[in-house]
C-alpha cells in the first residue's frame, strides 16, 4: 500500500493537519478558542473522529465549521436529537459537525467531522470558558490538556461510546501552536510553564496587560500548564454582567448576572491553635501507570516514589490523638489496619514499614470500591473524617466516584492530588469540590511535598460551621444566587458565588453580601461591597460560568433521582443548556451544512484522529492505536510489569531532609543517633561532647535537628513546618531550663546562626 502524508499508525492518513489554540485570561477567568483544521486528501469522502480532553469544569460555549467561505455555526440540542440529525445528514450526503460530552467523564469530548469530500478542507472553531484554580503559592492554574491517557474502565461497568486512538507524542501527526493574553486589575508579576514559552511581554506601563506564546517546536509529551501570578492576588471582587438583550428578562440569560470572589481571612489568633485531631484517611493510587516518572525529561523520580516521600511527611507531621490509615489501590484494593487507629510510635512505625514497600503494582484504577469500603467505616466521635486521595486520574467512570463523594459529603472533608501529566481534571477537582477540601495537580518538577502539606494543614484548620451568605441589594432588585451552598471555607482560599440579579437598579448603585460563619466557637463575618453598574466588554463569560454551575448541579441531582421519580432535572438540563448555548451531558453541539450543493456520494470512510498519549509503550504504538474506553485491545496484554518497563526509572538516593524526617519520633522528637550525627555531619562523639551538661540526650537531639532544618533547610519550610512546629511542642512540654545554652551550643557545633524565637521554643 502507498501511502503519502500524514498517516496513523494503521497507516490511514490523518485528515486533521493542525491545532490552534487562543487563550485569554481576564483576572481568574479564561477564555480559550480553539481552531481545528482538516483537510481530506484521499479520493473518497472521509467521517473524521477525534476524542479530546478539555478541562473538567469547562463550559463550551461556541461551536462553527468554515468550508472555503461558508460559516456554520452549531446550535445546542437534546443529545439523542442532534446525534440523529447528525446521522441523517450523512445518510443524505451532507456535511455535518457533532460535539458531544462523554457519558462517562465530563472532561472528554468527541468532535465528529462527518462527509468531507475528497481535496476538502474544513476549519472548525470551539470555544470555552472556565475559572482558574488558585494553586497554593496563589498561582492561578490554566491547563490546556493536550494529552490524552487511556480511560482505566472498571470491571463489570457499561461500556462507552467514546473510542480513544492513543499514539505516543511523539507519533502524533498535527501540529499545535498556543498563545495567551493576560489581564488584570493588579500587577501581572510572572507566568511560568512547564514547557517552554516565550518571554513574556507587558503590553502596559502598568504591567496589568501581558502576552505569552509557547515556543516553537513543542512536542505532545505533557499538557500545556500555565501558572499566573498577580501581585495582592488574594483581593476579593465582584463582576456585574449586563443580560443579553435578545434574551427575556426575568430568563438567567436575560438578567444581569454577578461573580463574587470572596477570600475569608480568619483571625490570627483562632489559626494558631491547630486542631490535634481528626481521623486522616490516605488513599494511594498504586495502578501500573504509577511507576511512570514524575517528570518525562528528568526520569528521576517515580510517582509511587513520590508517594512514598510524601506519606513520611504526613504521617510524621500528624498530631498526638488523631487516628489515621491508609488505603492503596488498583484492580483491587489494601488497608495497612481493619480500621483506623490512634497515631502513637507502634502504628506510626507498623505503618512506615509498609509505606516503604508499596510499589505500583496493583494492575488498574478501581477507585470505587476503596471509597465504599472507607465510607462503610463508622465514624470516630470527635475526630472529623479527612480524606486524602492520590491518583494519576484516568479512570472512566469519573461521575459515578464524584457521586459517591457527594453523597458523603456531610461526614468528611475530601483532599486530592492529580499526578502527573493527563490526570483526570474533572475527577480531581469533583473530588474536592464535592468532598468539601481542595484539590492539587503536581506535574513536571513540581515537588508533591508542598503542596500535599498545604492540604494537611488546611485539614488540621478547625472546621468552619453555621456558614450563611446574606444580601443586601437596593429596593426593586432581588438575587437568585445559583452557585451550591458554601459548605467549606479554608483560610485565604476563594469562594465563587454566581447569582443573577432581577429587577431595576437606580444609576450609581451598590450591592453587599455578607458572608457570616463560626470557627472553634468564635463568630467571625466578611463583607465585600460591590457596584451594581456591570462591567464593558465582558461579553456574557459570567453567564456562561454562572450557566455551567447551575448545569452540574442539576446534573448530579439527576443521578441521584435516577430510577426514582423523575425529578425534571433532566429537563431543566437540557432547557438551560439550550438557552444559554453551554454543552451538558444531555446535550450536544450539532451543525448541518445545507448549502444547495450536490449530495457527497459514495460510502464514507471513518478515520480516528489520534490523541497523544503517555501511557502507550513505546514499541507497542501498533497494538495500541484502538482503545475503547481505556481497555487494551485484544491480544495486547498490559499489565503493571509492561507499564513498568516502559517507563523505568533510575532511583535516586535518598534526600537528608527525608532523612531526617525519617527519624523522628511520633511523638515530635528525635534521639541521639549515629545516623542522626551522619546526617547533621559530625560524628556521635562530637555530638555527645558538645551537649550542655544535664539537658536530657532527646531535648539536646531535638534541637539540632531544629537548628538544622532552620539553618540548611529554610527553602522547602512549607514540607517541615508541621513536623517542626509539633517538635518546637515537645520541648516545650519538657520544660527543660536550659534551651538557651542548647540553641548556642547547636549553633557552634552545626556553624548556624539560627535564633532561639525562630525555634518556636
Amino acid at each position: 500500500m502507498n501511502c503519502c502524508g500524514l498517516l496513523t499508525v494503521q497507516k490511514e492518513p490523518v485528515p486533521l493537519k493542525s491545532i490552534e489554540v487562543e487563550l485569554e485570561v481576564r483576572d481568574h477567568v479564561a477564555t480559550v478558542v480553539s481552531t481545528l483544521l482538516y483537510q481530506n486528501k484521499e479520493d473518497k469522502p472521509l467521517e473524521a473522529v477525534f476524542v479530546f480532553p478539555l478541562p473538567g469544569d469547562a463550559a463550551v460555549c461556541h461551536f462553527s465549521a468554515k468550508i472555503g467561505q461558508r460559516q456554520i455555526v452549531a446550535e445546542v440540542k437534546e443529545k439523542q436529537q442532534a446525534r440523529e440529525e447528525y446521522d441523517d445528514a450523512l445518510s443524505s450526503g451532507q456535511q455535518a459537525f457533532l460535539l458531544e460530552e462523554s457519558d462517562q467523564s465530563p472532561d472528554i469530548f468527541s468532535l465528529s467531522v462527518g462527509s468531507l469530500p475528497p481535496g476538502e478542507s474544513a476549519s472548525i472553531r470551539l470555544e470555552y470558558v472556565t475559572e482558574l484554580a488558585v494553586q497554593a503559592d496563589d498561582g492561578l492554574r490554566f491547563c490546556l490538556p493536550a494529552v490524552l491517557n487511556p480511560r482505566y474502565q472498571p470491571q463489570g461497568s457499561e461500556g462507552g461510546s467514546v473510542q480513544v486512538t492513543s499514539v505516543p507524542a511523539s507519533l502524533v501527526p498535527y501540529s499545535l501552536s498556543f498563545s495567551a493574553r493576560v489581564s488584570s486589575p493588579r500587577p501581572v508579576s510572572k507566568v511560568e510553564s512547564s514547557c517552554s514559552l516565550d518571554p513574556l511581554q507587558y503590553l502596559n506601563t502598568e504591567q496589568t496587560q501581558a502576552t505569552v506564546k509557547l515556543a516553537a517546536g513543542h512536542k505532545f509529551d505533557r499538557d500545556v500548564e500555565l501558572l499566573i501570578y498577580y501581585k495582592d492576588a488574594h483581593q476579593p471582587n465582584a463582576v456585574v454582567e449586563a443580560g443579553q438583550t435578545s434574551a427575556k428578562p426575568g430568563t438567567l440569560m436575560g438578567d444581569p448576572v454577578v461573580m463574587l470572589s470572596l477570600y475569608p481571612e480568619f483571625p490570627q489568633a483562632v489559626m494558631s491553635s491547630v486542631a490535634s485531631c481528626g481521623e486522616f484517611v490516605f488513599l494511594i493510587d498504586r495502578s501500573g501507570s504509577m511507576d511512570c516518572p514524575m517528570d518525562n525529561r528528568n526520569r528521576q523520580q517515580t510517582r509511587i516514589g513520590s508517594a512514598r516521600d510524601t506519606l513520611l511527611l504526613l504521617l510524621k507531621s500528624l498530631p498526638m490523638g488523631c487516628y489515621f490509615n491508609i488505603y492503596s489501590f488498583g484492580s483491587r484494593y489494601e488497608h495497612i489496619f481493619p480500621k483506623s487507629v490512634e497515631y502513637s510510635e507502634k502504628t506510626m512505625e507498623e505503618a512506615l514499614k509498609k509505606v516503604e514497600n508499596m510499589d505500583a503494582d496493583l494492575g488498574g484504577t478501581e477507585i470505587l470500591q476503596p471509597l465504599k469500603h472507607i465510607y462503610s467505616q463508622p465514624c470516630i466521635p470527635s475526630q472529623p473524617r479527612q480524606l486524602f486521595v492520590f491518583t494519576d486520574g484516568e479512570v472512566g467512570n469519573t461521575k459515578e466516584v464524584i457521586n459517591l463523594v457527594r453523597k458523603n459529603s456531610g461526614y468528611h472533608r475530601c483532599f486530592s492530588f492529580g499526578i502527573g501529566e493527563g490526570a483526570s481534571s474533572a475527577l480531581i477537582n469533583g473530588l474536592a469540590k464535592e468532598g468539601g477540601g481542595h484539590a492539587q495537580f503536581i506535574t513536571g518538577t513540581d515537588r508533591m511535598q508542598p503542596k500535599v502539606m498545604q492540604s494537611l494543614r488546611f485539614g488540621l484548620q478547625p472546621t468552619v460551621v453555621d456558614i450563611s451568605v446574606t444580601w443586601d441589594l437596593p429596593k426593586g432588585v432581588s438575587v437568585t444566587v445559583l452557585s451550591p451552598p458554601i459548605t467549606t471555607i479554608f483560610q485565604g482560599q476563594r469562594s465563587l458565588i454566581y447569582a443573577q440579579l432581577t429587577g431595576q437598579s437606580p444609576e450609581a448603585a451598590e450591592g453587599c453580601v455578607t458572608v457570616k460563619y463560626s470557627l472553634a466557637g468564635h463568630p467571625s463575618h466578611n463583607q465585600l461591597h460591590f457596584s451594581l453598574k456591570p462591567a464593558d466588554d465582558t461579553g456574557l463569560t459570567v453567564h456562561r460560568l454562572a450557566a455551567r454551575t447551575l448545569i452540574r448541579s442539576l446534573e448530579m441531582e439527576e443521578r441521584e433521582h435516577r430510577g426514582q421519580q423523575d425529578g425534571g432535572e433532566k429537563k431543566k438540563v437540557v432547557e438551560l443548556s439550550v438557552q444559554s448555548g453551554v454543552s451538558s451531558s444531555f446535550t450536544a453541539f450539532i451543525a448541518v451544512n445545507k448549502d444547495d450543493g450536490e449530495a457527497i456520494q459514495g460510502p464514507l470512510l471513518r478515520r480516528n484522529v489520534p490523541a497523544p498519549s503517555l501511557s502507550a509503550p513505546r514499541g507497542l504504538a501498533g497494538a495500541a492505536s484502538m482503545m475503547k474506553c481505556g481497555r487494551p485491545p485484544r491480544g495486547w496484554a498490559v499489565d503493571a510489569a509492561s507499564t513498568r518497563n516502559s517507563c523505568s526509572v533510575s532511583q535516586p538516593h535518598r534526600d537528608p531532609l527525608l532523612q531526617l524526617v525519617s527519624l523522628q519520633k511520633a511523638s515530635g522528637c528525635w534521639e541521639i543517633h549515629p545516623a542522626l550525627a551522619a546526617l547533621l555531619g559530625k560524628t556521635s562523639e562530637e555530638v555527645e561532647m558538645s551537649k550542655p551538661e544535664s539537658v536530657k540526650e532527646e531535648v539536646w537531639a531535638t534541637i539540632l535537628a531544629l537548628i538544622w532544618l532552620h539553618g540548611f533547610k529554610l527553602d522547602v519550610q512549607d514540607e517541615w513546618q508541621l513536623l517542626a512546629m509539633k517538635a518546637a511542642s515537645w520541648i516545650r512540654a519538657q520544660k527543660e531550663p536550659c534551651v538557651t545554652e542548647c540553641v548556642e551550643a547547636g549553633n557552634a557545633l552545626l556553624g548556624c546562626e539560627v535564633q532561639k524565637d525562630s525555634l518556636g521554643i
